[in-house]
This record gives structure tokens, C-alpha cells and sequence, in this order.
């Protein structure tokens, strides 16, 4: 049953768990940017991590200290003291203690075979552990969380034991019992079993929920704990974490926030701010964003067959979970063989909202022909948007170019085995009657042409200075044609501000990247307005 009046807390443990995923490497003051964006985000817990366990999590608690966030609370993790012998001189607790965190949340074993089996010790001084451990902290801070480990592996295995060490917890003055899904292999109904039987025996202590994602069900059984009654959920920005990952809280607050209508003390403004979020850990993570990501992927809300584009220009949620714009996120409509009239008018919708062009008319007709002809041989616009407004433009009259390649030529030499090679790109082009000549070194031919391309104008339109290649990508497109074989270039170009895609397709390399080269540069053009060459 779901109990909307409860106010879900929110905690991220993005700095912890989430840190510890392969290839992922957070320094202080990276988790230092992080942290902030989480509390201006707004979430009630951020885990900063596990002081005294290494250099960097003791320098971050240390930079913190001078934090002054008006709603988010800084938590230290660690765990239950080794011994009960001198309890009170254990240097992982002391560490928490002294951290400077508003908040600390200790794990311990649930599970009897990790009791006996892995901390080697009888179940009784498991409990006895627990107990005293969050005792002692309790005498020092005003909040003392329970992480129970492998809790539903070790109910299933011994429920009475279990239930016990969370006795034991509770004995302690534990303020929350997080019940943790370690090993990710349990399924919903499992979570929302356990989570109701929990709840009877404490009602009236906080109980929430921390999932592991190993069988793909983080998200699922953390929503089936809060709908069983839990009322804290713990995860991760873009659901990062060790092994398969963590309960993806990128997900989990829009499902909480929409779907449910439970209070989690995030406002709409502050809902739209996910998409940037996510995209913001991940800069951080140096991750390449997941384009499938639900809720905040590029993809997320991106339609490609005709009938569905037919559909959204209707009614936009025939098609849509929800209105993309509350998560902070947009409807796309990509161009491809797939594509019909209601895609190449939803587009032109986009580019001249005023215009009345129908879709029985010959330009729309012809349009579609051209790009599925494209296509065909190999061009792919739902990755090269910039490409495609311009071919549209052209359809429609609306385009006139700002400049005539006359030549070019690409030089790249290689002297010695183990010698870098050398890459020069000479360009000729004609701009309001006047013919420029350009040459430039690279860091490779695709580089030298950019650069050689982009200082041959930039003289007469200042505006390309700002503008960088960002990524480059080559698709053979047939590999039973080896060397000979067409290939595809997709480039993507940024001026600091905004990010447009091109393409550009050829048996010959080179050409492919001008074509793309010279697609991106237009596109720069048309969006800032600058007048075309007449002359040409």
C-alpha cells in the first residue's frame, strides 16, 4: 500500500559507494564539487565517505568542514568497532567522530554466515558489537544510522538472527535501519516481504533501504521497499557503484516525485535540474553519458518511426511517460529511413514554428526521398542534427553558404618506425570574391584540416574562433569492401555554449571530414546569425 503522506529522505551515497566503481577515481576536491551540487540539488544526506580509510576521504571531511549548506547534511560511513574490548579508543569510531560530518552511518553483519564465516567471531559478539558501537557514537553525534548488511540474504538464511542484530541496533539508539541488499540478488517481492515485517516490529523507527543492482532490480526493490513502507532510500547519481551498481537515484526521484506523489522535499525548479546533474557526475567520473539513460538521456524522449512522430505532434504523452521538461530534459525527433513526413514537420516545426507548409506538399514529399536516399548510402541524421537542419534549410530556400572550397590537400608524413608523424592541411577558399589560402600543422590530417579550414575564415568571420572540434568518430560502412569501403564521419563541435552534430560520408576518408567539417562551420554560421556570401 502506498502511504503518500510520508516524507521520503533522500540519501546519496554517490561519494562512497559510488566511488568505489571500476575505472572511477574521485579526488578531495572533486567530491568537494560534487558534494555542493548534491546540496544545492537538494538532497537531505550526502555520504562523503569512510574517514581514516584512505588520504583522499580524510582530506575531503577535512575541506568540508567550512561547508555552510542550509538543507543537505554531511554523513561519515564506517563500521562496527573490531572489538568491544576498549570500545571507546577504536580508531575507526574515533575517526567518525572527529570527522565534522552532522551524521554518521556505520555498517554491520545480518547475516550469520558472514558473522562466523568472515569476521570469524561467535554471533553473540556480532551483537554485542553492534550495540555497543552505536552507543558509543550516539554520546557523540546527534545521528546515528544502521547500515544491516546482507539483511536480506541473512533474513532468508536466519530470520531470528537478523532480527536480533537489528535489536541490537535499536538497543543501541540507532536513529535509521538501513537495510541493505549487498549482494543485488533479491527480487521485489522479497524486499517488500521483509520491509513489512521490519516495519511491524519497529514502527516507529525510520527504516530504508540500500540496493545493489546485480540482478538489475536496485531501482524496482528500493520503490517496493517505500511502497512496503520504508521512508529512506539510499543510492547513486546515474546508479554508479561497485560491481553492477547502485539503486540509480536519477531514477528513483522523478518515480518518487511524479509516479508516486511522495514527498521527497524536492520542489519542481529543483526536479529540473536532474538532467544537469547527471551529466555533471559524470563529467566528473570522466563517464561518457548512457544516451538510453531513463528519465534524462539523450534518448530518453527521442522518437524515430514515422507513426510514433505522427502520434507526439498530436498529443505528445501517447508516446511519453511524462512531460520531459520536469526532469530537464527535451522531446527529440530524429531523421532516419525510418523516417515519414511527420518527422521532417515535426523538425521544420522547430526550425519556423510559424510556418504553414503541409504535408502533401512536393517540398516535404521530395525531402523525404532525398533523406532516405541519404541514408541508404550511408549518411545517419539522427546522430548529425546540425547536417540535417541545414539540408532543410536548402529544401526550403532558406539557406545560402558562407563560403566555396576551391581545393584542398592533406600531407602526412611519416619518417622513421619509431618518429611521430607530421600532418600539414593547405585549404583554398573563396569568400565575398576574394580568394584565401591557408595552410596549418596537426596532431593528424583530420586535426591539420580543421585547423587549416577554420584559420582561413576565421579572418572573415570572427565568430569561428570560439568554435573547437569536441569528438570524431569513423564507421567503416561495409567491411566486405576492406580499404575500399565508404566511411561514415560523425563530428561533434561545441563554441563553449551549445554542441551540434555533423556528418559527412565517402569512399575516401578525407572528403568524408570535410563534408562534415564544412557542415559544422555553416551550422556555426546560421545559428549566430552572420549574413551569407552573396557572391556566391
Amino acid at each position: 500500500m502506498i502511504m503518500n503522506h510520508r516524507r521520503i529522505q533522500l540519501y546519496d551515497t554517490t561519494l562512497r559507494d559510488g566511488a568505489q566503481t571500476a575505472g572511477i577515481h574521485f579526488s578531495a576536491e572533486d567530491k568537494k564539487r560534487i558534494a555542493h551540487q548534491l546540496a544545492e540539488f537538494g538532497m537531505d544526506w550526502i555520504e562523503g565517505g569512510w574517514p581514516g580509510a584512505s588520504p583522499t576521504d580524510s582530506q575531503f571531511f577535512e575541506l568540508m568542514r567550512s561547508r555552510s549548506w542550509s538543507h543537505s547534511r554531511l554523513v561519515a560511513f564506517g563500521s562496527t568497532a573490531r572489538s568491544t574490548q576498549n570500545i571507546d579508543k577504536d580508531k575507526g569510531l574515533t575517526a567518525l567522530i572527529q570527522s565534522g560530518a552532522d551524521a554518521c552511518c556505520i555498517f554491520g553483519k545480518s547475516w550469520d554466515l558472514h558473522v562466523t564465516t568472515g569476521l570469524g567471531i561467535t554471533l553473540e559478539e556480532n551483537i554485542q558489537l553492534v550495540q555497543a558501537s552505536i552507543t558509543l557514537l550516539k554520546q557523540h553525534m546527534p545521528t546515528v544510522m544502521f547500515d544491516a548488511e546482507h539483511f536480506f540474504d541473512g533474513y532468508a538464511a536466519n530470520a531470528e538472527y537478523a532480527m536480533q542484530v537489528l535489536a541490537a541496533a535499536v538497543a543501541g539508539g540507532a536513529d535509521t535501519l538501513i537495510l541493505c541488499d549487498t549482494n543485488g540478488g533479491s527480487l521485489p517481492n522479497q524486499i517488500s516481504d521483509c520491509v513489512q515485517e521490519v516495519i511491524k516490529q519497529y514502527p516507529h523507527i525510520s527504516i530504508g533501504i540500500h540496493a545493489h543492482n546485480d540482478s538489475e532490480m536496485a531501482v524496482a526493490n528500493s520503490i517496493a521497499a517505500i511502497c512496503s513502507g520504508a521512508s529512506h532510500i539510499q543510492g547513486t547519481i546515474n546508479g554508479i557503484g561497485e560491481r553492477c551498481g547502485n539503486a540509480n537515484l536519477i531514477s528513483l526521484i522523478p518515480t518518487l516525485c511524479l509516479k508516486l506523489h511522495m514527498d521527497c522535499g524536492i520542489e519542481p525548479e529543483q526536479l529540473k535540474q536532474l538532467k544537469s546533474l547527471s551529466s555533471f557526475v559524470n563529467e566528473m567520473a570522466n563517464r561518457l553519458p548512457w544516451q538510453h539513460q531513463p528519465f534524462v538521456g539523450q534518448n530518453a524522449f527521442a522518437h524515430k518511426g514515422g507513426i510514433h512522430v505522427s502520434a507526439i505532434r498530436k498529443e505528445s504523452s501517447l508516446y511519453e511517460h511524462i512531460n520531459p521538461a520536469f526532469v530537464g530534459n527535451e522531446q527529440r525527433v530524429l531523421v532516419s529511413n525510418q523516417a515519414g513526413r511527420s518527422n521532417i514537420l515535426a523538425k521544420l516545426q522547430q526550425l519556423d514554428p510559424d510556418s504553414n507548409i503541409s504535408s502533401d506538399d512536393p517540398i516535404i514529399t521530395e525531402f523525404v526521398q532525398r533523406i532516405k536516399a541519404m541514408e541508404a548510402n550511408g549518411y545517419a541524421f539522427e546522430g548529425a542534427d546540425a547536417s540535417f537542419q541545414l539540408l532543410l534549410r536548402k529544401a526550403l530556400g532558406q539557406f545560402k553558404r558562407h563560403f566555396k572550397l576551391v581545393s584542398f590537400r592533406v600531407l602526412d608524413e611519416k619518417r622513421g618506425h619509431l618518429e611521430t608523424p607530421e600532418s600539414e592541411a593547405t585549404v583554398q577558399v573563396r569568400v565575398n570574391g576574394e580568394l584565401l589560402h591557408t595552410a596549418a600543422l596537426g596532431n593528424g590530417p583530420v586535426n591539420a584540416m580543421d585547423k587549416a579550414l577554420r584559420a582561413a575564415l576565421s579572418g572573415v568571420y570572427p565568430t569561428l574562433e570560439s568554435m573547437r572540434l569536441t569528438d570524431f568518430k569513423v564507421r567503416v560502412l561495409s567491411t566486405k569492401e576492406a580499404t575500399q569501403a565508404a566511411v561514415r564521419v560523425l563530428i561533434e563541435s561545441s563554441d563553449g555554449i551549445r554542441k551540434w552534430s555533423t556528418v559527412g560520408v565517402s569512399e575516401d576518408m578525407l572528403e568524408a571530414t570535410y563534408h562534415a567539417l564544412n557542415d559544422a562551420i555553416e551550422y556555426k554560421l546560421v545559428i549566430d546569425n552572420i549574413p551569407p556570401d552573396d557572391t556566391l
